[in-house]
């Protein structure tokens, strides 16, 4: 059996068609099907369904996939432990974290990390979802959410604080129970800033919605209407100001969470203590203040 054949397979199971299994892998879906076929030959069994227009698989290939999936999870478990154990501060590190966290709070750190060690290359993934840290898709996230699941290693460092943001025309213009809200669609209309801001509105109209915070605080500056943001946006926004003084409309904890197989890494360690230091700092001046 030849061991790549079995890799394309996996990933038609994983992905569900021939396209999906293609682009996965970087190769033509010609490709894919000509080395399941292959797969099918030598273990002497058909693994998929080819009648219709999507493939399926056979009860034989149900069984064949649950093997790979397992194969190519201990195969991940041995790079991640070959990574674990390279002291040399040096080869890619990718960060998942959401997009205005990562550009606003997290960036400018770690370009001053990278330019110290220049053998080290740094990938941020601004993104809403939650990355894989099982199936290494990223090394290291900084998460609002707790994850639940996985092998992972969790430190909690620090909290940010969402409040109501406008432009000061808005306000000056709109009485408080007139006040539009700008709302959270996509991944972040579960978040718990637009559950509390749709308790807050109280029936009030939501005129504008926008899945990527960038975007609603734009709306706000242009007098959309009210914005749940970020203090780490809204307090350094010249444009826009509180709508509420007073206590934030909700407080969400920051994760730091890394696989336990890599958080002994050499590169891994170094951005893990650089961005726990990004948020020492903040609770250190904000204990000053």
């Amino acid at each position: 059996m030849n061991w790549d054949d079995l890799r394309h397979f996996s990933a038609l199971a994983a992905a569900g068609s021939l396209s999906a299994a293609a682009r996965t892998l970087a190769v033509e879906h010609a490709t894919v099907a000509r080395r399941i076929a292959s797969l099918e030959a030598s273990l002497g069994i058909p693994l998929v369904d080819r009648r219709g227009r999507r493939w399926t698989l056979t009860a034989e290939g149900e069984r064949v996939a649950a093997i790979a999936a397992n194969m190519e999870n201990e195969a991940r478990a041995i790079r991640r432990a070959a990574d674990g154990a390279r002291s040399e501060l040096s080869g890619t590190i990718v960060i998942s974290a959401a997009p205005a966290l990562a550009a606003l709070a997290l960036t400018a750190p770690l370009v001053d990390l990278q330019r110290r060690h220049p053998r080290l290359t740094l990938r941020i993934i601004g993104e809403a979802r939650a990355a894989s840290l099982d199936r290494a898709e990223a090394d290291i996230a900084i998460r609002l959410t707790r994850p639940e699941k996985g092998d992972l290693t969790i430190t909690r460092l620090g909290r940010v604080d969402f409040r109501l943001y406008a432009s000061p025309a808005y306000l000056a213009d709109t009485a408080e129970e007139n006040w539009r809200f700008i709302g959270s669609d996509g991944p972040l209309a579960q978040a718990p800033q637009q559950a509390a801001l749709e308790n807050l509105a109280a029936g009030r109209v939501f005129a504008f919605y926008s899945g990527s915070l960038d975007i609603q605080q734009a709306a706000a500056r242009n007098g959309a209407g009210i914005a749940a943001l970020p203090d780490f946006m809204g307090l350094g926004d010249a444009e826009l100001v509180p709508a509420v003084p007073g206590a934030p409309l909700v407080s969400r904890d920051i994760w730091l969470v890394v696989h336990s197989d890599l958080k002994r890494a050499a590169a891994v360690k170094a951005v893990m203590g650089q961005l726990r230091s990004v948020f020492a700092r903040e609770r250190s001046e904000a204990a000053g203040g």
